[in-house]
């Protein structure tokens, strides 16, 4: 067979198959037959039970055949019982002079969010979205109208940031709650709302959402551009967006910062950050982000600047601690026994003498073991997930000490570890920094000391090498910005705090006024006069 012949074939098969596909499926336009379009729909859903088809007659039996369809369970029931069917058969339209169409659509569905469609996949995406859609016999077109609902959680205070002080509501897998939520906080137009569906399969709703004049263009393009350009299949989650769109895939460290709390969503909004919210999830995404962003919580700014900068300092004292904890205690017994002082070296080496394994092997052996009660605990029901992990930590602890398998001390040093990393406030860096411990347990039994320092340059290369939708990670200490210094480690009062970061918005004006700075009354009159008549009265 010849070359031209066999292209020429496969042509034919090619054209064959088209036309096989085009029998299959109904063309892009609606078809005027009510029953045609009924018969589509059944058979593109496969006739399932949750898609309801409700068929109508208009004027009491004068006017065309109608149907409204709606999946039952993400769709309201009562909006279309009230708002659709109810005023589709309490309504005469066949009595207008307009069409019927145009009745239906401009004086019969009593709902806000009305739309026309043309086509099969937007019907499609309406239908699975929510929506009811009204059909009319002898029409080529339908009415989407507005009534997603169903059963939703109900919304609640967040589970995973807690705070003593601060509002109790969270976000919802709702994306119209999640964003009535932030808007309720900031009640001004400028607060703008992009929508987009992502996944071909899922058809996820995913918002992003900006405070136009505040956040910087480049930064709110350089988002839209990067959910633009997913191809995906599903969007389950808003963990399936960030993998998507971080600027650096191979670090342990988070590039995007994730919450459920809106009252943190609005703070960062104002700073000049863009908040991408996905449907079906109660965590949101901010874009950018930087590393000290991590350690700071939203209680921060409900109390006093001193102690909240207090808490800070320790947030970053325990991230240390939780990092090179095991790591000193490695390299301090086996290579630099001279630092230590001389009973306490004493009382560790008098621990130490029953143990058969270095202590890179004790580490190993107590910090693989708390991490698979960690993660026991996690997995298992709430009732007994707790009970679980402190009786098993105990118990294992103390009979690996009994056993001779590990010293008391290195219980200690995994112990305080351990707690250390529960307190970091953000469950992103924690894990990071689970999996960066090992490495300066390995670097620290092979170089001591030295291997920590080393880790740690290694470390901080790493950091300053990180992008965040361009933002350098390590902003506003790398690259130095004295301006914006004041909500770092270090936070200053709110009447000090007068400029938004410079990275993130080209808002020149500032936060707060001039004259916010707290004054006592400039004279002691008022003081006075108040004791003078306090002492009038006392004569009197």
């Amino acid at each position: 067979m010849s070359l031209f012949s066999l292209s020429k074939k496969v042509k034919k098969l090619k054209m064959h198959k088209k036309q096989a596909q085009q029998h299959d499926q109904p063309s892009k336009a609606l078809p005027s037959s009510l029953q045609d379009q009924i018969n589509y729909i059944k058979e593109k859903t496969g006739n399932s039970t949750d898609v309801i088809i409700r068929r109508l007659q208009l004027g009491d039996g004068r006017g065309p055949d109608t149907a409204v369809v709606f999946v039952e369970g993400i769709a309201d029931s009562k909006a279309i019982n009230d708002f659709l069917i109810e005023s589709i058969m309490n309504k005469h339209p066949v009595e207008s002079k307009q069409p019927i169409f145009e009745t239906l659509f401009k004086e019969v569905v009593a709902l806000g969010d009305v739309k026309e469609i043309t086509d099969w996949d937007n019907l499609y995406l309406s239908l699975m979205s929510g929506e009811s859609i009204i059909l009319v016999d002898g029409v080529q077109k339908a009415i989407s109208a507005s009534t997603r609902g169903g059963e939703q959680r109900s919304v609640q205070e967040p589970s995973s940031q807690l705070t003593v002080r601060g509002p109790r509501d969270g976000f919802t897998e709702s994306i119209r709650t999640n964003t009535a939520l932030i808007r309720r906080r900031i009640q001004n137009p400028d607060l703008w709302l992009e929508n987009m569906k992502i996944g071909s399969v899922t058809k996820t709703d995913v918002s992003i959402m900006y405070i136009k004049g505040i956040a910087k263009d480049e930064i709110i393009e350089e988002v839209r551009n990067r959910l633009k350009r997913i191809e995906i299949d599903s969007i389950l989650e808003s963990g399936y967006i960030e993998q998507l769109i971080e600027d650096t895939a191979f670090t342990t460290f988070p590039t995007l910062y994730h919450t459920e709390r809106p009252d943190m969503v609005a703070g960062n909004l104002l700073e000049g950050r863009v908040a991408i919210i996905v449907n079906g999830t109660p965590f949101v995404l901010i874009a950018p982000a930087v590393f000290i962003q991590f350690f700071q919580s939203v209680e921060d700014y409900y109390g006093r600047a001193d102690i909240a900068t207090a808490l800070r300092f320790l947030r970053i004292l325990i991230f240390f601690i939780s990092i090179i904890a095991p790591a000193a205690y490695i390299a301090v017994t086996t290579f630099h026994q001279e630092m230590i002082p001389t009973q306490l070296l004493v009382a560790i080496a008098a621990q130490r003498e029953s143990v058969p394994f270095p202590a890179l092997v004790e580490a190993l052996i107590m910090e693989v073991s708390f991490e698979i009660l960690r993660e026991a605990g996690v997995r298992m029901p709430r009732a007994v997930g707790s009970a679980i992990s402190i009786v098993g930590a105990l118990v294992i602890g103390q009979a690996a000490v009994q056993a001779g398998i590990v010293s008391p001390a290195m219980v200690i040093i995994v112990a305080i570890t351990a707690i250390a990393n529960f307190a970091t406030p953000a469950f992103a860096v924690a894990i990071s920094a689970r999996l960066i411990r090992f490495g300066f347990m390995f670097a620290a039994a092979t170089f001591g000391f030295y291997g920590i320092i080393l880790g740690v340059i290694i470390l901080a290369v790493h950091l300053c090498s990180l992008r965040s939708f361009g933002v350098p990670y390590l902003t506003p200490m790398a690259p130095f910005i004295p301006a914006n210094l004041g909500d770092t480690i270090v936070r200053l009062p709110l009447w000090a705090q007068k400029k938004r970061p410079r990275l993130f918005t080209d808002n020149k004006e500032n936060r707060v006024g001039d004259n916010q700075k707290p004054q006592p009354p400039k004279s002691r009159g008022m003081v006075n006069s108040a004791i003078e008549k306090g002492d009038h009265d006392e004569q009197n």
